[in-house]
């Protein structure tokens, strides 16, 4: 048995809550570092599920676009078909397919709920505001850097930024005192804006984001987005 197929028994094996029959292969398509993905990366090595990465190049070739029409990452593959983008999407999916997995707690309305409008919030609020900002840095003319529309949208980032500030104390998670898909979507979109755009964030939440990535599951992550150990 080759050194992948070693790592694969093992993580079935430390799916626990999952019949062998029920795991298939999550293939996750993405950029080398593309935060997105890795998000999914994340979940599942969270809840020990076996996937494999491929990484591409930018811009994507005429083969990955046949895959994936809109040509973006990350783009999710599994059994039976499935074929998805948009990566809170992704983690919904996995989530409902292979679980149960207390990323998503079912048992509770109100905390179902809750993580539900946090997943989301992670990339309606945050991730999908920097787009544009990362846009106006590193490629908009010296005259559009600092433009209304900029600054409109990084209030709109710290407002988000310091709402979730408010959610998390020494300890604890966005959610109650569990990591949830809310953590991994919502420090997602803080792990971009402090890193491709030099962002801060208030101490508690900066405290929060060095917990969650001391996480031996997202470190795993980290390493797979990256290219090491696909």
């Amino acid at each position: 048995m080759n050194d992948y197929n070693s790592a694969l028994v093992a993580r079935i094996n430390l799916n626990e809550n999952q019949p062998l029959g029920k795991i298939g292969m999550i293939k996750i398509h993405n950029f080398a570092r593309g935060a997105r993905g890795q998000r999914v990366m994340w979940q599942c090595e969270e809840m020990g599920l076996p996937y494999v990465v491929e990484n591409h190049p930018f811009p994507v070739d005429a083969g990955y676009r046949a895959l994936n029409s809109l040509g973006t990452v990350p783009f999710l593959e599994d059994t039976g078909g499935v074929a998805i983008n948009e990566s809170v999407a992704m983690m919904l999916y996995v989530a409902q397919k292979y679980g149960p997995t207390s990323l998503l707690p079912t048992a509770d309305d109100a905390l179902m709920a809750r993580v539900f409008q946090l997943t989301l919030f992670g990339e309606t609020e945050i991730g999908m505001n920097l787009n544009p900002l990362l846009a106006a840095r590193f490629m908009a003319p010296e005259k559009d850097k600092r433009n209304s529309s900029v600054l409109g949208l990084e209030q709109r980032i710290d407002r988000a930024v310091r709402f979730a500030a408010t959610l998390v104390r020494d300890g604890s998670y966005l959610v109650g005192e569990s990591l949830t898909l809310a953590d991994i979507s919502v420090s997602c979109g803080l792990g971009i804006w402090q890193g491709a755009l030099a962002g801060t964030l208030p101490e508690a939440l900066d405290a929060y984001q060095k917990r969650l990535r001391a996480r031996p599951a997202y470190q795993r992550a980290r390493a797979r987005c990256v290219g090491e150990g696909n």
